[in-house]
């Protein structure tokens, strides 16, 4: 089997059997790519490729490269799961990356906005202006609903039950979950749909819910940059980006006295561990509460 091929069937797999969303697929493929490429220069391909390759592969990414101990840690992920399909699926050989340890990565807790920071945020986006009335809309479901921005982007009607003020989500790995919507997200939707989407649309048809003025799907770096601009108007000095709205739905949840496994539910992940680390965030600010505030802290 040619590594062309080789790559083509992994990527069928991942799309089809494993049911991973497209921006999943272009991750695992483009850290292949890395690797075929850093190979082709030494006269090999990703079939014939040793463990001392792939260790030197990753130094150079890491000593050249500069990247990150996280971002190895996930290429090096990519690459030992398309030697296991190769083996598993088609030729018996042995896996060039079965003894490579993956990089130490040090848990770093995600920024989130305090419940003032959001009320800051929403208050100084207009619902009198089009857009602003769609911009906030969208981030409204990113922090009441605790969507990723893939899933608020991708919201049709049909996902939409209005008598039941509940969403119908496809997450990652082609996982379904519903996810209730607060009286303000209702509103806002119902509003943006009045008032807003139809004139934005004009004579044009779209699916989506979420629709950008040439009239296509609302993109990720769109929805990136408006929040931006907005997050600018606040002064708020934290680096903020769409999943940061997401955190904050978590970590307010947990605040709250929310248990782990209806957290994970929401948030739709599949190990309860990536939801623990709200618990720290919990932590971490009744820590810096006893410190500031307690006589003997």
């Amino acid at each position: 089997m040619k590594e062309v091929q080789a790559i083509n069937r992994f990527k069928k797999f991942l799309q089809v059997e494993k049911g991973l969303s497209d921006n999943s697929v272009y991750s695992y493929t483009y850290d292949l790519k890395k690797l075929s490429e850093f190979l082709s220069t030494r006269n090999k391909d990703m079939l014939d490729a040793t463990p001392e390759d792939i260790q030197q592969f990753l130094a150079f990414e890491k000593n050249k490269k500069k990247n990150s101990e996280r971002t190895l840690a996930r290429s090096l992920a990519a690459i030992r799961q398309f030697y296991n399909f190769i083996s598993d699926n088609f030729q018996e050989f042995d896996n060039p990356t079965s003894k490579i340890e993956s990089p130490h990565i040090k848990k770093t807790l995600p920024d989130f906005l305090t419940v003032k920071e959001v009320d800051r945020l929403f208050s100084s986006i207009s619902e009198n202006d089009l857009y602003e009335l769609r911009d906030k809309t969208i981030f409204e479901l990113l922090y009441s609903c605790g969507l990723r921005i893939s899933e608020a982007i991708e919201l049709t009607s049909s996902t939409i039950d209005f008598e039941n003020s509940y969403l119908r989500i496809i997450g990652k790995g082609n996982k379904e979950r519903i996810v209730p919507m607060g009286d303000e997200a209702l509103r806002l939707i119902k509003k943006y749909m009045i008032e807003s989407r139809q004139d934005i649309l004009g004579t044009r048809e779209s699916e989506y819910l979420f629709i950008s003025k040439k009239g296509s799907k609302l993109n990720r770096k769109s929805v990136w940059r408006l929040l931006k601009n907005y997050v600018a108007r606040t002064k708020i000095k934290k680096n903020i980006t769409p999943h940061t709205l997401r955190h904050s739905f978590a970590t307010h949840l947990i605040e709250n006295g929310a248990d782990l496994r209806s957290v994970q539910e929401l948030l739709g992940h599949m190990d309860i561990s990536t939801t623990q680390i709200y618990t720290h965030l919990a932590k971490t600010k009744l820590q810096n509460i006893h410190k500031k505030y307690h006589p003997k802290a």
